[in-house]
């Protein structure tokens, strides 16, 4: 099972590929193509799906984590490329109105729309829409989470984003948030878009749908907005996973994050992961191949 990150903020140095705020993941195995999120724009997830040699024709389904921007921005260029045949997978709250709202914002006008662009009667015209809250097997061993609902721990919000709720704006609560689960017979790899519920919460639903420990988590960890007290409680708890081997952090999870990981679990953590990287998962324990292969 090969993992490429398609989209991230950030690109190998003298890389042919681009990168832009936002994120996608390519997931191949010998079931199939799944791609994971679309990125922020048409323009920068076609250039590197071209470099790949990927024609989109060939993915079997797309999974969206949430509904912001950066992670649903290059949906409309895909969708003239991909098959009627072809899955779209999310959660039911994909679709609700979301903003940003700045400092001093106060009615809708100055409120920016960050939400996904397309409708729900625009997608179900085009692929096959799945919008569920449990999680769902996509292809053979790649799952949704379903709608993490438990939320004990702190969760990956930003103070600016804001959703609608009948006729008010309220704060987000991410209820669309979701991430994907790569199964083997042994453990999971936990892949995160932007892990608005939290990256605690995320790993602790994990635990409990999955008979599998959780082995390898990868992908956009939003631990940007996270003060030193509450990473080294992250850190903590993770090291409580008797399973877990490598973290593959990147997108949003922030510097101060990057070195508080790598300062818990050392060589564990490895970074970058950024756009035009392949990380092989074989379908064993401690099976992963940890170099990260850059075009």
């Amino acid at each position: 099972m090969d993992v490429t990150c398609v989209v991230d903020d950030a690109v190998q140095r003298s890389s042919p590929f681009w990168g832009e705020h936002g994120v996608a993941f390519l997931i191949e195995t010998e079931g199939g193509r799944v791609l994971f999120d679309t990125g922020q724009s048409g323009t920068v997830l076609m250039h590197n799906l071209d470099l790949l040699g990927v024609d989109p024709a060939s993915l079997d389904a797309v999974a969206i984590s949430h509904g912001h921007y950066d992670h649903t921005g290059g949906l409309t260029a895909l969708l003239e490329h991909l098959s009627p045949q072809a899955g779209l997978y999310a959660t039911p709250d994909l679709f609700r109105e979301r903003y940003s709202k700045r400092e001093g914002a106060s009615v809708k006008s100055e409120l920016e729309d960050v939400g996904i662009d397309l409708t729900e009667e625009d997608l179900a015209a085009r692929v096959s829409l799945t919008l569920n809250a449990q999680p769902q097997e996509i292809i053979p061993g790649v799952w949704t989470t379903g709608e993490i609902t438990r939320r004990p721990e702190k969760e990956g919000s930003s103070s600016h984003h804001r959703m609608r709720e009948s006729h008010a704006i309220v704060p987000d609560r991410y209820l669309d948030d979701m991430a994907l689960v790569l199964a083997s017979d042994d453990e999971v790899t936990v892949l995160c878009g932007c892990c608005h519920a939290g990256l605690l919460n995320t790993v602790a639903h994990v635990d409990r749908i999955f008979d599998q420990p959780v082995g390898v988590i990868a992908g956009g960890l939003h631990l940007t907005g996270a003060n030193e007290q509450e990473l080294a409680h992250i850190c903590r708890t993770l090291k409580t996973l008797p399973a877990l081997r490598r973290v593959y952090p990147n997108h949003c999870t922030g510097e101060a994050a990057f070195v508080a990981l790598t300062n818990a679990f050392g060589s564990s953590v490895v970074r970058p992961f950024p756009a035009g990287t392949v990380l092989e998962v074989r379908l064993r324990r401690y099976g992963v191949n940890d170099e990260n292969r850059c075009s």
